[in-house]
């Protein structure tokens, strides 16, 4: 009998990816990178990973959004 969807997803191994607004994901530690994205050196269990990003991505914004804003407020 072959494998579930589910069981491939909790023994998967991932990696985490951010991309140039400073938003992170996980990825399969298998597979390419998408376009735009790049690797930041984690990788286990879906749970580390997604630990990992708790941990470091405190200002879920994107950059050029918390950029635009940090100006406004400098009054620029």
């Amino acid at each position: 009998m072959g494998e579930t969807t589910q069981e491939r997803t909790e023994y998967a191994e991932y990696k985490v990816v951010v991309n140039d607004e400073e938003q992170y994901s996980i990825w399969p530690v298998d597979r390419d990178n998408p376009l735009g994205w790049k690797s930041v050196g984690v990788s286990g269990t879906k749970e580390r990973c997604l630990e990992h990003i708790r941990t470091v991505w405190s200002d879920i914004r994107p950059l050029s959004v918390r950029k635009r804003m940090q100006e406004r407020a400098e009054g620029r």
